[in-house]
């Protein structure tokens, strides 16, 4: 807005009244002084055209999917482990009495409790779930590859520097798996990444992610009608799945561990 003119004392309140900041009595007597007072007047329509002008949603911007994914790694990574607090009793007059008889059962209770919490306490979802779940997720309209390309030189540089690893990207085409790019996830609560591949109009991901165990053979699930695959090699847990049939989906694994 510009300067005041100083011919008029109340120009001022017509900020705060678009802001709704007057009472009803204020707001009406503003109103009343604004229908002779040409400044006043004249202040309200350029506040009014310059909010007209100012649209909100471009005042949001996403957060980047790799962003996101390194914040939450940090985050889990300096969390401090939560200690229960120690409760020290006197161990006299009463007390004494609890305690000798809590150590002619106190064995068998505390087994009880313990199997107890296993059975009631809520788990989390599996790693299998984690992956089907990403996914149902990715397969939504702009969310499967935030890197869309067929070759595996441009799609494995593009992980530099935003995960802790090099994840190594296969070029399947020759075995009618063709790679069409890649994406960052987060799973088993760190950030993974995920290469996309499609065999026909199946869309397959491979999640890839630093694994501690040595090569293993693939292993075969299923969660919501979608078929999972998984095996460890180089120092790498790998994850694929898919609407394909099982038995594609094994061959795109077996062929993924065949190339070099």
């Amino acid at each position: 807005m510009r300067a005041a003119d100083p011919a008029c004392d109340k120009v001022l309140l017509v900020q705060a009244e678009l802001d709704g900041e007057l009472d009803a009595a204020a707001a009406a007597a503003l109103s009343a002084h604004r229908a002779t007072c040409p400044v006043c007047e004249a202040a309200a329509a350029e506040l009014t055209r310059a909010r007209a002008l100012i649209d909100p949603a471009a005042l949001r911007e996403r957060m980047p999917q790799d962003v996101r994914a390194r914040i939450l790694a940090s985050v889990a990574a300096v969390a401090p482990a939560r200690e229960p607090p120690q409760i020290s009793l006197p161990r006299s007059g009463v007390w004494q009495r609890w305690f000798s008889l809590f150590g002619s059962f106190g064995l068998g209770a505390a087994c009880t409790v313990a199997i107890a919490s296993l059975l009631i306490a809520p788990r989390g979802p599996s790693v299998a779930e984690q992956i089907v779940a990403s996914h149902i997720r990715a397969l939504q309209p702009g969310h499967l590859e935030d890197v869309a390309s067929t070759d595996q030189h441009t799609v494995k540089p593009w992980f530099d520097g935003r995960i802790d690893f090099a994840p190594p990207v296969k070029d399947l085409a020759a075995e009618q798996f063709p790679l069409k790019g890649g994406r960052l996830d987060y799973i088993a609560g760190r950030p993974v990444a995920a290469l996309v591949y499609q065999h026909r109009k199946h869309v397959i991901d491979l999640f890839i992610w630093p694994g501690q165990t040595g090569p293993t053979s693939p292993g075969s699930a299923e969660r919501q009608g979608y078929n999972i695959v998984h095996w460890s090699e180089s120092g790498m847990t790998l994850w694929a799945v898919s609407d394909l049939g099982a038995k594609e989906l094994r061959e795109f694994a077996d062929d993924w561990q065949r190339l070099p």
